[in-house]
C-alpha cells in the first residue's frame, strides 16, 4: 500500500492516481473555509459516534446571503450511495434549508458564514454507516459535499503501530496492527460479514480497504499483515499561524494590506534528503482563529497566503501542490504550484481565513500518480494518527453498519 497512492477512493499496490471519486463534488472558488467536525474540542476527523453532533462551516465569498440546502444520503462502505429510503437511516427531512448564516462584520472581504448541526430539531440518524452531505443552491443543483461516518460501537478495536517489517521500509514506513473484540456479537462469516478500513490521519486519500481477517482466536478477529497494513511515515507537516493579522509569526516573513491582507511565508525548501526533525503539528489539519476579534466566524480577515517552495532539482516535471485538509485534500488549480523563473521558485497564493494550519507539499506526474513524500522525505519517527473503521453487513441486511472505530497514534510506536 503506499505512497505514490492510487487515489481512486481505494487501494491498490504502491501507486495511487489522483482521480476525484464520482460521489464528491469540489466547492467553487467562492466557498472558503468548510469545516466537518464534531461539534467537540480540538476534534478535527469528521467520525462521531450515533447520537452526538457534527457541525458544518462554511463561508460564502459572495456575501449575498444565498439560501442553500443540505442533503443527506446513506452510503456503502466503499461509499457508493445506499440503496435504502430515507426512513430507513433518518428521522425527519433529507433535506432541508441552512437557516443559520450571517454576515461578516468589519472584514476587508465580505463573506456569508453559514452554519448547520446533525442532528438537528427536523432531522436525525438512526442508523451507523458511511454518510454524504450535501450542499445545494436555490436551483437544487449540488454545490459542493463532504463525507462523514456515525459508528454504533458494538465491537472493540484495538489499534497499535509499528515499524514496518521489512528491511527496506523500517526507516520510512509504519505498519498498523488490530484486534477486533466482539464477545457480545455473534459473527457467523467474519471474512464475507466483516469490512474494514483504514486512514492516516484525516485524509480521505490513504484509505485502505479490502483486508481479510488474517487470524481467529474466540471472539477476536485479529490483523497483523506485514505489507497490506504498511503505510509511509512521510514527514511532520510544515505550519503557519495568522491569527495575528497585521504581524509576522512563526513561518511568516511580511504580512501588508493591498486590498486584502496579504501573507508572504518563509521560503520552505525540499526536506527530502534532510534528516528527521519533531515538531508538533495537527496531522494536516487547520482551525481557524483570531486573537483581536470576539467572534473568529463573522470578524477573522481572509488573506492571500504566498507559498513559495525551492526545489534543487532542476529537470524536475511533476507538477507541485500544496496539500492538506484546508480543501478537503483536493488538487486543484488554486493549489497547484507555478515555476518562477525569475526566482527559481515554485509559487502559489491561496487565499485562507485566519487560523492556524498544516499542509505539506506533494508531486503529481504526468500519469496523475500523486506522491506523499518524494518532495518531502518519509520517517518512521513521524507522528501519524491513524484511525480503524469495522463495517458489518450481516446477511440478509440491506445495508452496512459502521460497528467499531479504533485509534493510534505512531507516538506509541512499537518495534
Amino acid at each position: 500500500m503506499i505512497h505514490k497512492f492510487l487515489i481512486l477512493f481505494f487501494t491498490v499496490s504502491i501507486t495511487l492516481l489522483y482521480a476525484q471519486d464520482s460521489i464528491e463534488v469540489q466547492e467553487p472558488s467562492y466557498i472558503k473555509s468548510i469545516q466537518l467536525r464534531p461539534a467537540r474540542a480540538n476534534a478535527f476527523l469528521p467520525i462521531i459516534k450515533l447520537g452526538e453532533r457534527i457541525v458544518l462551516q462554511f463561508d460564502d465569498l459572495e456575501g449575498d446571503e444565498k439560501y442553500y440546502e443540505y442533503k443527506i444520503e446513506h452510503c456503502t462502505y466503499d461509499w457508493q450511495k445506499s440503496n435504502i429510503s430515507s426512513s430507513v437511516f433518518s428521522d425527519g427531512f433529507t433535506n432541508d434549508n441552512i437557516r443559520d448564516f450571517e454576515n461578516s462584520f468589519n472584514t476587508y472581504q465580505n463573506y456569508t458564514h453559514y452554519s448547520l448541526s446533525i442532528p438537528n430539531s427536523n432531522f436525525r440518524l438512526k442508523i451507523s454507516g458511511n454518510y454524504l452531505l450535501s450542499v445545494l443552491n436555490e436551483d437544487e443543483e449540488v454545490i459542493f459535499t463532504r463525507k462523514f461516518v456515525v459508528y454504533q460501537p458494538k465491537v472493540d478495536v484495538g489499534v497499535s503501530i509499528h515499524k514496518a517489517r521489512k528491511i527496506e521500509g523500517i526507516n520510512t514506513k509504519q505498519n498498523v496492527e488490530f484486534v477486533i473484540n466482539h464477545p457480545d456479537l455473534l459473527i457467523n462469516n467474519p471474512s464475507k460479514e466483516i469490512k474494514v478500513a483504514i486512514y492516516q490521519n484525516s485524509d480521505w486519500n490513504t484509505l485502505v480497504t479490502d483486508i481479510e481477517p488474517q487470524f481467529y482466536r474466540g471472539t477476536q478477529l485479529i490483523y497483523k499483515y506485514g505489507d497490506k497494513t504498511t503505510f509511509w511515515g512521510n514527514n511532520e507537516f510544515l505550519f503557519f499561524d495568522s491569527k495575528d493579522i497585521r504581524s509576522a509569526t512563526n513561518n511568516i516573513r511580511r504580512v501588508f494590506l493591498d486590498g486584502l491582507f496579504q501573507t508572504r511565508l518563509y521560503v520552505d525548501a525540499s526536506r527530502n534528503y534532510k534528516p528527521y526533525t519533531y515538531y508538533p503539528d495537527i496531522n494536516g489539519n487547520f482551525a481557524l482563529r483570531t486573537i483581536n476579534v470576539e467572534d473568529t466566524a463573522l470578524e477573522a480577515e481572509y488573506t492571500n497566503v504566498h507559498f513559495v517552495y525551492a526545489l534543487d532539482e532542476t529537470d524536475f516535471n511533476d507538477d507541485i501542490y500544496v496539500y492538506g485538509s484546508f480543501n478537503n485534500w483536493q488538487l486543484t488549480n488554486e493549489n497547484k504550484l507555478t515555476h518562477n523563473s525569475k526566482t527559481g521558485f515554485y509559487e502559489t497564493d491561496i487565499l485562507l481565513k485566519q487560523g492556524f494550519y498544516n499542509y505539506t507539499y506533494v508531486s503529481v506526474d504526468t500519469e496523475n500518480y500523486l506522491d506523499l513524500n518524494t518532495l518531502e522525505g518519509s520517517h518512521f519517527q513521524t507522528e501519524n494518527e491513524y484511525n480503524v473503521l469495522v463495517y458489518y453487513h450481516k446477511f440478509g441486511s440491506r445495508y452496512d453498519e459502521v460497528i467499531g472505530f479504533g485509534a493510534g497514534s505512531s507516538v506509541n510506536l512499537q518495534n
